[in-house]
């Protein structure tokens, strides 16, 4: 990996960064789609490519049941499984041990799997996840971590942070002693739960292991927990985290999300979000998400966005034919699914062009007034950016503000 900082904001931790894989060049702050099982859901690799992505990730669990690394190894890796090539990222199996934690077993040598395909018993240790994103080939590959989810409380927590720690020093000794480090690069994942001595203590700790790790992950978040919390956790982390490494925040998707994590100091990161939510008939806007399957759709010649590039809008394919598509052929949610992956790349583009221009808190109050002007900023958003310097209701006329819950208030009433 080359990676280079090619320019800071002025006022928040943003910043514009250069990574260059044995694949390509990946320019950051990027989102990264999910092709969890060797594609994004609706797109062959080809129409991904020539959306502009650069980087896309995919699932070692999974891949690992189907097709198999037998499979992968013939092939020649995921790459050439998969037809792509551009840079690609594995999650390294940790996140599983969450969504599929009635089929698991937590123990120090791993995690032992029942496959919900078969039934049949897995072992998933640090070293045999390193191996099998070896078979993979990806450009990014990333340690076996003990994840619980982030609404989980007491010694557990603690537990699973430190057998983290373990686990990165075992996944190091197993991508060393591979050869691989020349052409893989092995991430880091800081965990500690919403704990914050406990993030503290993990970051130190993997920050001990700079030299032999090529990136870091803040991992155990987006799990459910208050927005409030998720923000503070990924600014403690991100503040500590050393500058000349990407760092990723996982598992975040949406807009206000991403911006908000970029500006806290957070290079990538994926979610399944904006794939998903097309297959729901929700096209992405920088006017706020627009469901197509609502009615009010169906005489709507208009385009989902007229300044969009992505081949659904350059085609004209308009609303009210997106809205009678959507509710009873798969064209509709491939045609959204385009479009969605090309919104989330325009925003961290717009970012990234902001942030060398240097107008990025311009940018992030242009977004959020056109993204909730109408309905409210969000409170945590609000306040995550104002201790980076930001203030989005600055110039405002009477800004409301919505919590967690919901509730809509008058900024005034809330200082």
């Amino acid at each position: 990996m080359q990676f280079e900082v090619l320019a800071r904001c002025q006022t928040t931790r943003a910043r514009v960064c250069r990574m260059t894989l044995a694949h390509g060049t990946t320019f950051l702050p990027t989102f990264m789609p999910v092709a969890t099982q060797a594609a994004i859901k609706g797109l062959t690799p080809q129409q991904t490519d020539a959306l502009g992505i650069t980087l896309i990730l995919n699932n070692t669990y999974h891949l690992n049941l189907r097709p198999g690394i037998k499979v992968l190894n013939e092939a020649g890796g995921a790459h050439k499984f998969q037809g792509w090539k551009r840079n690609l990222l594995t999650d390294s199996g940790g996140f599983q041990l969450v969504s599929l934690s009635e089929f698991t077993k937590i123990t120090e040598e791993g995690a032992l799997f029942a496959s919900p395909f078969t039934g049949e018993p897995t072992m998933l240790t640090p070293e045999e996840s390193i191996a099998i994103q070896h078979s993979i080939g990806a450009d990014i590959i990333m340690q076996l971590d003990d994840v619980v989810s982030s609404l989980t409380v007491g010694p557990r927590v603690e537990e699973a942070m430190w057998r983290s720690v373990r686990w990165l020093d075992r996944c190091i000794a197993m991508h060393e002693q591979s050869g691989r480090n020349a052409s893989q690069n092995l991430f880091a994942i800081v965990q500690g739960g919403l704990d914050s001595r406990l993030r503290d203590l993990c970051v130190d700790e993997m920050v001990k292991r700079k030299d032999r790790v090529a990136g870091y992950a803040i991992g155990g978040l987006s799990g459910g927990e208050a927005k409030d919390v998720f923000w503070k956790i990924v600014k403690q982390c991100a503040d500590k985290l050393p500058l000349d490494r990407p760092r990723y925040c996982m598992g975040i998707g949406f807009a206000e999300d991403l911006l908000v994590c970029v500006a806290l100091g957070v290079d990538m990161a994926d979610c399944v979000f904006p794939t998903r939510t097309a297959r729901f008939g929700v096209a992405l806007t920088f006017n706020g998400p627009v469901n197509l399957r609502l009615a009010k759709n169906a005489l709507d010649l208009n385009i989902i966005d007229d300044d969009c590039p992505c081949p659904t809008c350059h085609s004209r394919m308009s609303r009210a034919h997106l809205h009678h598509l959507v509710t009873i052929e798969t064209v509709g949610a491939h045609a959204i699914t385009q479009h969605n992956i090309v919104f989330q790349a325009r925003v961290m583009g717009r970012a990234r062009d902001a942030i060398m221009d240097g107008k990025f808190p311009e940018y992030l109050r242009s977004f959020f007034a056109n993204y909730y002007g109408n309905d409210g900023y969000p409170r945590w958003c609000v306040d995550a950016l104002r201790s980076v310097g930001v203030d989005l209701l600055h110039g405002v006329d009477n800004p409301k503000v919505v919590d967690d819950n919901g509730a809509k208030w008058d900024y005034a009433d809330t200082t």
